[in-house]
């Protein structure tokens, strides 16, 4: 259609219709779900309880059996009418016995308890600090700086020596920390290293291909420099644990280790996580520790 004056048809006026998707009656609301209240977390339920029965009226003696981790109540009844259980250094064959908290139970000879909330902790180590539970010299060691010190038993998984900073894991969890120190797991591990002259192009082949030291060879998964220009400072990725390695592997080619910092751990990063620090793991961290390797 043709317009003498040149103009254009002015475009048609939508209808004065409410966004898309919000209901045409302001009184109408779309139904909103209430608000759940916060769930407290089931272990510490079950600690709760379980230490409040030992301390009140008791707890059978199949389900004290089961909460050790030994296998489950009706497994622990017949156990205990096979005669593996003592109580206070006395047989017993009745497996709803009331066990208190003051009372010595033992399986196969072997006293046994209930099992601790399992933790799990991501430390940022700092130098000076020695990785063991306790030290002969009074030293401080790397429980000494956690946080929740004294209220759960932990130990630390793996090794840094004293003057090594960087990642490190503590927890309770033993078959856990047994996994990861496994040489079958094959975890990942990446240092920041300074070294007290420039590494040469020699070294880095010999390093790539794989230096034999006095307790095996050392398998490097991956080293670069960090910075361009700079030959002092290197990454190197590993997945075996044996100890000092990094320092012995790069004494052997005849260099000083200034500086050590492992950056990254199974998968786990430094990330908000300042020199020093420590936080707990979240439950997708846990999981993929306990479900992957070669990370």
């Amino acid at each position: 259609m043709a317009y003498s004056d040149d103009r254009k048809p002015r475009p048609k006026l939508r209808p004065n219709k409410p966004p898309y998707g919000r209901p045409t009656n302001p009184k109408k609301q779309f139904d909103v779900a209430p608000r759940r209240k916060a769930e407290p977390d089931k272990e510490e339920l079950m600690n709760n309880n379980r230490n409040t029965e030992l301390e009140g009226d008791g707890m059978r003696l199949n389900k004290y059996i089961a909460h050790c981790g030994i296998c489950s109540r009706r497994q622990a009844a017949d156990y205990v009418k096979e005669g593996f259980v003592t109580v206070n250094d006395q047989k017993v064959v009745e497996p709803f016995l009331l066990i208190k908290a003051k009372d010595k139970v033992c399986f196969k000879g072997k006293s046994v308890f209930p099992q601790e909330e399992r933790v799990y902790y991501l430390m940022n180590k700092p130098k000076g600090v020695i990785t063991t539970a306790q030290d002969e010299k009074g030293r401080k060691t790397v429980l000494d700086i956690l946080p929740d010190k004294g209220k759960t038993r932990v130990f630390p998984v793996g090794r840094l020596d004293r003057e090594t900073t960087g990642l490190l894991l503590l927890t309770n969890d033993g078959d856990l920390a047994l996994k990861m120190t496994h040489p079958g797991y094959k975890m990942k591990k990446v240092y920041q290293v300074t070294l007290d002259k420039s590494l040469s192009g020699a070294d880095v082949e010999k390093i790539q291909k794989g230096v034999v030291l006095e307790d095996g060879p050392v398998p490097v998964d991956a080293l670069h420099f960090i910075t361009e220009g700079s030959f002092k400072e290197v990454s190197i990725a590993i997945h075996v644990g044996r100890n000092r390695i990094i320092r012995r592997l790069f004494e052997h080619l005849g260099y000083e280790v200034v500086k050590l910092d492992r950056t990254y751990l199974g998968g786990l990063t430094k990330k908000d996580l300042p020199r020093g620090f420590t936080r707990k793991l979240i439950a997708q961290e846990i999981i993929m520790l306990k479900h992957f390797t070669g990370k």
